[in-house]
Protein backbone atom coordinates (compact mmCIF):
# COMPACT_ATOMS: atom_id res chain seq x y z
CA UNK A 1 0.00 0.00 0.00
CA UNK A 2 1.15 3.47 -1.06
CA UNK A 3 2.00 5.99 1.93
CA UNK A 4 2.03 9.01 -0.18
CA UNK A 5 -1.22 10.49 -1.67
CA UNK A 6 -1.62 12.49 -4.55
CA UNK A 7 -2.88 15.82 -3.79
CA UNK A 8 -6.41 15.05 -5.67
CA UNK A 9 -7.13 11.54 -3.34
CA UNK A 10 -5.88 13.75 -0.54
CA UNK A 11 -8.85 15.94 -1.04
CA UNK A 12 -11.07 13.25 -1.16
CA UNK A 13 -9.79 11.78 2.33
CA UNK A 14 -10.09 15.14 4.07
CA UNK A 15 -13.82 15.19 2.45
CA UNK A 16 -14.28 12.05 4.12
CA UNK A 17 -12.81 13.08 7.74
CA UNK A 18 -14.70 15.80 7.91
CA UNK A 19 -17.81 13.69 8.11
CA UNK A 20 -16.03 11.26 9.95
CA UNK A 21 -16.20 8.35 7.41
CA UNK A 22 -12.41 8.09 6.49
CA UNK A 23 -10.77 4.59 8.17
CA UNK A 24 -7.93 5.26 10.77
CA UNK A 25 -5.48 4.20 7.67
CA UNK A 26 -6.75 6.96 5.80
CA UNK A 27 -6.36 9.84 8.52
CA UNK A 28 -2.97 8.56 9.16
CA UNK A 29 -2.24 8.69 5.16
CA UNK A 30 -3.86 12.34 4.68
CA UNK A 31 -2.06 13.24 8.17
CA UNK A 32 1.37 12.44 6.77
CA UNK A 33 0.39 14.37 3.25
CA UNK A 34 -0.31 17.55 4.86
CA UNK A 35 2.51 17.45 6.59
CA UNK A 36 4.76 17.73 3.16
CA UNK A 37 1.82 19.83 1.13
CA UNK A 38 1.32 23.30 1.73
CA UNK A 39 -2.01 23.65 -0.83
CA UNK A 40 -3.74 20.61 1.31
CA UNK A 41 -2.81 21.89 4.48
CA UNK A 42 -4.53 25.24 3.37
CA UNK A 43 -7.30 22.99 1.63
CA UNK A 44 -8.48 21.33 5.26
CA UNK A 45 -7.94 24.23 6.80
CA UNK A 46 -10.62 26.20 4.45
CA UNK A 47 -12.75 23.04 4.64
CA UNK A 48 -12.70 22.44 8.26
CA UNK A 49 -13.94 25.92 8.76
CA UNK A 50 -16.49 25.80 6.00
CA UNK A 51 -17.69 22.82 7.81
CA UNK A 52 -18.00 24.87 11.12
CA UNK A 53 -19.70 27.67 9.45
CA UNK A 54 -22.22 25.61 8.01
CA UNK A 55 -23.09 23.82 11.15
CA UNK A 56 -23.49 27.10 13.15
CA UNK A 57 -25.56 28.96 10.49
CA UNK A 58 -28.93 27.25 12.06
CA UNK A 59 -30.25 27.04 8.50
CA UNK A 60 -34.73 26.43 8.96
CA UNK A 61 -36.20 24.46 6.06
CA UNK A 62 -39.51 24.27 4.93
CA UNK A 63 -41.40 21.19 6.52
CA UNK A 64 -41.94 18.49 3.34
CA UNK A 65 -45.44 19.08 3.50
CA UNK A 66 -45.25 22.44 2.53
CA UNK A 67 -42.33 21.95 -0.28
CA UNK A 68 -44.75 19.20 -1.87
CA UNK A 69 -47.95 21.82 -1.63
CA UNK A 70 -45.63 24.32 -3.35
CA UNK A 71 -44.19 21.57 -5.71
CA UNK A 72 -47.77 20.80 -6.38
CA UNK A 73 -48.81 24.54 -7.03
CA UNK A 74 -45.79 24.69 -9.86
CA UNK A 75 -46.21 21.48 -11.39
CA UNK A 76 -49.82 23.06 -12.14
CA UNK A 77 -48.73 26.61 -13.44
CA UNK A 78 -46.26 24.91 -15.73
CA UNK A 79 -49.19 22.46 -17.30
CA UNK A 80 -51.38 25.46 -17.92
CA UNK A 81 -48.73 26.57 -20.17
Amino acid sequence: MKFFLKCDKAAHLCDKGQYNEATLLEKLMLNIHLLICKLCRKHSKQNGQLTKTIKSADLKTLPKDEKERIKEILLREIKKD
